[in-house]
């Protein structure tokens, strides 16, 4: 089994965070080592066996501590099993049905072999960050559309299937 495994995010308004926490409850429920950081505050992932990344989705971007972990990481992320997910958009779409990741997360994940990604909904409320933010709260599109139903089956997929490549090595 997989000694250690890094969920690290990229977020503004800790939302993402949030739903990186839920997927490292879930990975710990599964019996891994799990640790949950920021994505600026990694500075090497060679001490983890196995990695997930998550990022907020601004204007059609992951996050931009999101997208430096993955080229700086490159190399080693290469080398150990990857996921990734998106948290953004605010509304139901997420929920309803599979969004592909954006052009820039389908780079990365064909260049570092990822073995999945999924999109969350996001959550934008009232005292979020930045002018953009400020302007989609005015217009009436802000809200909470995070389903941790949802983060947690894909997590519980996720955990299934290093808890299970463990078992087959042993």
């Amino acid at each position: 089994m997989p000694d250690s495994v890094l969920v690290a995010y990229g977020t503004t308004n800790g939302s993402t965070a949030r739903i990186a926490e839920a997927v490292a409850e879930v990975l710990r429920r599964d019996g891994l080592a799990v640790e949950a950081r920021p994505a600026r505050s990694v500075t090497s992932v060679t001490p983890y066996d196995a990695v997930v990344v998550g990022g907020g989705l601004y204007t059609g971007r992951w996050h931009k501590d999101a997208r430096r972990f993955v080229r700086r990481h490159r190399r080693a992320l290469a080398e150990r099993p990857l996921w990734l997910f998106s948290s953004g958009p605010l509304d139901a779409s997420a929920s309803e049905r599979d969004i592909p990741p954006v052009a820039g997360v389908r780079k990365a994940m064909d260049r570092l072999d990822a073995r999945d990604h999924v999109t969350f909904g996001g959550c934008l409320e009232e005292g979020a960050k930045g002018w953009v933010a400020r302007m989609i709260l005015r217009s009436g599109k802000g809200g909470d559309f995070r389903d941790f139903a949802a983060v947690e089956a894909w997590a519980s997929r996720v955990g299934a299937e290093l808890v299970g490549e463990w078992e087959r090595s042993r």
